[in-house]
């Protein structure tokens, strides 16, 4: 079939949308921490958090140049910001607020008008009316103020070469102590809707390409979209020409609950942590409506840091399976009952989250291997206890050596568990 791979578009169709228009937000965050970025309305974002440590802190970030959508579908590079007004109505729960020390500020980063690298500190609650928790914020980009607002402290911002910005939101108890854990974790979340940008620089331009409809398919991947709204991923899938199915690998690193520090996996109120649970019902909820089922992929992998230790593949040496990843993440023994019993209640959930949403049931066990060790030696990863017990297996030093009878009767047990 005929292809062009676009590294830009040119004469394509364009559209317009309003700068800061909600589905085009990101959000980011330091591990373990999770946050999720969704649009619950035309003019609303929403971000679901869940803290676990005193420093995590989650920024909802808007960006001068799109660096996420395809070449013929991504707004407009613009880093002029002063000649537009930005407005919202702010509600949050769970987070700092407005009108606290730690309250959320908006971080403006690019250059000042003598072209030097540098950012502004903009405290929101400066240009807010309203409670600390529900207020009205006006933002004139012309006219920004940095600073805590005490006397002599106002830092002038000038908004004419802007990289990006983002709205800094942590938990109580945010810095005490010189951080550490948070007692038990912090479900926390905050709301921008009725979101209204005016002036001259109000407006982006944005590539509007529909590509006809063709037979391949299409496979997405939470741990490399989490950041993203769904509404943006599926407007990427759609406009380049994909229907039916679509592959969602949930990932290995960003659906699971943790226990307080952020140090183990848990069911405990949960499979999924909540800012997964309301990313996924988002997608799932705006799949079912543009047509789109939903496979949901599930693999016998898990983030290395967070795995009990009973649970993972090991070396006859007792050395963990760990993949190239970094951080790595490590391979789940089949043999294991209760990393078994794990992956059976993640995989229930997302089944669950997509019922919710009208869509059929549709399930994929993704790589469901035992892992070999890279490097000079093919070990595998067929040792830790439960395997032990489960298929008694023999010595293997180097499965690209000649393997005898005992060898290959114990991969014929390996595969059958």
């Amino acid at each position: 079939m005929g292809h062009w791979l676009a590294a830009q578009r040119a004469e394509q169709a364009t559209g317009f949308i309003q700068r800061f228009d909600p589905a085009f937000w990101t959000v980011n965050f330091p591990r373990p921490m999770m946050a999720a970025v969704t649009t619950p309305a035309p003019d609303t974002v929403r971000v679901d958090a869940v803290f676990y440590r005193r420093d995590d802190l989650a920024g909802l970030i808007w960006e001068s140049a799109d660096r996420h959508d395809h070449p013929l579908l991504c707004y407009e590079e613009a880093c002029d910001y002063r000649a537009c007004q930005l407005s919202f109505r702010w509600r949050s729960a769970g987070v700092v607020a407005l009108d606290a020390v730690n309250g959320p500020v908006l971080t403006i980063e690019g250059r000042d008008a003598a072209g030097q690298a540098r950012a502004w500190y903009v405290r929101l609650w400066n240009y807010a009316q309203g409670t600390p928790t529900d207020a009205r914020v006006t933002l004139d980009f012309a006219a920004l103020d940095g600073g805590f607002a005490l006397p002599g402290e106002a830092d002038p911002v000038w908004a004419g070469d802007v990289d990006r910005m983002f709205v800094s939101l942590v938990a109580p108890g945010y810095g005490e102590q010189g951080g550490g854990a948070l007692p038990m974790p912090v479900e926390g979340w905050a709301e921008l809707s009725a979101i209204a940008c005016t002036g001259s620089g109000a407006v982006l331009a944005i590539g509007d390409v529909v590509v006809p409809e063709h037979d391949l398919r299409i496979a997405s991947g939470y741990d490399d979209s989490y950041h993203l709204t769904p509404q943006r991923l599926l407007r990427n899938a759609l406009h380049l020409g994909y229907r039916g199915a679509i592959v969602h690998y949930v990932g290995m690193s960003h659906y699971f609950r943790l226990t307080a520090g952020g140090e183990a996996v848990t069911l405990a109120g949960g499979a999924l942590n909540a800012a997964c649970a309301a990313w996924h019902g988002d997608f799932a909820r705006r799949a079912a409506v543009l047509g789109y089922d939903l496979i949901w992929s599930l693999s016998y992998e898990l983030f290395d840091a967070h795995c009990p230790a009973a649970w993972k593949q090991r070396a006859a040496d007792g050395s963990p399976a760990l993949t190239g990843w970094v951080p790595p993440s490590t391979l789940l023994s089949p043999t294991c009952d209760p990393a078994m019993a794990y992956l059976r209640a993640v995989a229930a959930a997302f089944l669950a989250i997509g019922a919710a949403a009208g869509l059929a049931p549709h399930f994929q066990v993704g790589e469901p291997w035992w892992w070999v060790t890279p490097g000079a030696a093919a070990r595998p990863c067929l040792y830790d206890a439960s395997a032990v017990a489960a298929i008694a297996p023999a010595a293997i030093p180097d499965l690209r050596a000649a393997l005898d009878a005992a060898q290959r009767a114990t991969l014929d047990r390996a595969g059958a568990a």
